[in-house]
C-alpha cells in the first residue's frame, strides 16, 4: 500500500492480487452510504461490472451504473455531458460519489465528470489496465479530448482512494498490455534505473507480468514522488511527460485510438531523444537503449505515416505550452530527466525526421 500526501487531501493506493473482490468493503471504509454510478466501457462491463455492484449494493450503497464504448473515443465532451444527465437523473448530489472501473480513457472521464458536476464529488479509481494502474490512475489529471488536441479539457481532481487489482491485467488483450508498459519504460527512463535494470533482464511482456505487482509498485513512488511535489503540473511533475508532447500529436493526427496512447508515448520518447542526441542534449547511446527496450516488448518505435506540418500544428495545441515557449523533457541519463523550455517554433526541429 502506497499513501499519497498532498497539502489538502491524503489517499491510499491498494495493490493487491485479488483486491477486487475487496472492492465493496474498501468503498464503505472511504465512504458514508451514498449513490454510486459506476462508469465503465463496454469491455469492463461484461467483465467485472456485475461483481463490483453486487459488492456496493451488499454495503448498502445506491448503486447505478454508466456504460460507454470501448477506446479512446469515448473520452469526449459529448460522454460528459452524457454522464451529467445521467447523475442528475438519478439526482446525484455533492455528497455521492463516481466509481471509474476501467483503465485511462474511463478514469480521465469519470474524473472530469466528478471534478465538475456540482463544481466536485466523490471519487475512487478502479483501474483495470497496465496503463492506468503504472500511471494514470494516480495524481488527479483527468480531462477529456477534442478534434485540436489530447486532453485540453480537464481538471485536477484527485481521488478518495485507489484500488489495483494485477489479476486484471490477465483478461487484457496484448496490444493494451502493451500500451502499459511504455509507460512503464518512460517511468524507468526517466527516474528509476533500478526499474531499468530490471526490465533489462526480462524477456518479454509475459515475463514482466509475473512481477507484475513489483513493478506496478515502482512506478507508482515515481510517480508519487512528483506528484507530491508538484500536484499542479508546474514543475518537476513534468518530467512525466517524456515522449508525451509529440505522442499526443501523433494520437491527434492519426485519430484517436488509431495509433493507442502507449504506442505514440513509445514512439514519442523515441523521436525526441533521437533528435536530442543528434544536438548532443541527452547522452550517445541513450536512443538505441530506448529502442532496443521498447521493440523488446512489441512497441512501436517508428510511425509511418508523418507528417511535420500537421504534427506541428497538434503541438501547438499541446496544454503544456506556454505563450510562444514549451517545455520538453529531455533524459540526462538513463534513469534521470531534465526539462527543458524551448521556443514552440524550435519544436519544428525534434520532428523532423532524422
Amino acid at each position: 500500500m502506497l499513501t499519497v500526501r498532498l497539502p489538502d487531501h491524503e489517499y491510499q493506493i491498494i495493490i493487491e492480487k485479488g483486491s477486487l473482490s475487496q472492492v465493496g468493503k474498501w468503498a464503505s471504509q472511504l465512504w458514508k452510504l451514498q449513490k454510486v454510478a459506476v462508469i465503465t466501457d463496454s469491455t469492463v462491463d461484461k467483465l467485472y461490472s456485475e461483481s463490483v455492484i453486487k459488492q456496493l449494493l451488499e454495503q448498502g450503497f445506491e448503486v447505478s451504473k454508466f456504460v460507454v464504448p470501448a477506446g479512446e473515443t469515448s473520452k469526449s465532451l459529448a460522454n460528459a455531458e452524457n454522464i451529467f444527465e445521467h447523475l442528475a437523473q438519478n439526482q446525484f448530489t455533492r455528497s455521492d460519489g463516481l466509481l471509474a472501473l476501467g483503465g485511462g480513457v474511463i478514469g480521465d472521464l469519470a474524473g472530469f465528470v466528478a471534478a465538475t458536476y456540482m463544481r466536485g464529488i466523490h471519487f475512487l479509481q478502479v483501474p483495470t489496465t497496465l496503463l492506468a494502474q503504472v500511471d494514470s490512475s494516480i495524481g488527479g489529471k483527468t480531462g477529456v479530448n477534442t478534434k485540436n488536441a489530447k486532453n485540453i479539457v480537464g481538471a485536477f481532481w484527485q481521488p478518495d482512494g485507489v484500488l489495483i487489482d494485477p489479476l486484471t491485467l490477465e483478461t487484457l488483450e496484448p496490444r493494451r498490455l502493451r500500451e502499459g508498459i511504455a509507460e512503464i519504460v518512460k517511468s524507468a527512463a526517466i527516474a528509476d534505473k533500478k526499474l531499468w535494470q530490471l526490465l533489462e533482464q526480462l524477456e518479454d511482456e509475459q515475463d514482466l507480468l509475473k512481477q507484475a505487482p513489483e513493478i506496478i509498485i515502482s512506478c507508482l513512488e515515481v510517480k508519487r514522488k512528483v506528484v507530491e511535489e508538484d500536484e499542479l503540473d508546474n514543475g518537476i511533475r513534468l518530467i512525466l511527460n517524456f515522449g508525451h508532447t509529440i505522442g499526443h500529436a501523433i494520437e491527434n493526427t492519426a485519430g484517436y485510438g488509431v495509433v493507442s496512447h502507449g504506442e505514440a508515448v513509445a514512439i514519442g520518447m523515441v523521436q525526441i531523444n533521437q533528435i536530442a542526441e543528434e544536438k548532443g542534449e541527452t547522452p550517445h547511446g541513450t536512443t538505441i537503449q530506448l529502442i532496443n527496450m521498447l521493440k523488446k516488448f512489441g512497441l512501436p518505435v517508428a510511425y509511418d505515416d508523418w507528417d511535420e506540418d500537421r504534427l506541428y500544428q497538434a503541438l501547438t495545441h499541446d496544454k503544456k505550452t506556454r505563450g510562444s515557449s514549451i517545455k520538453i523533457i529531455l533524459l540526462a541519463a538513463i534513469g534521470q530527466a531534465k526539462i527543458v523550455p524551448i521556443s514552440i517554433e524550435e519544436m519544428k526541429e525534434y520532428i523532423r525526421r532524422s
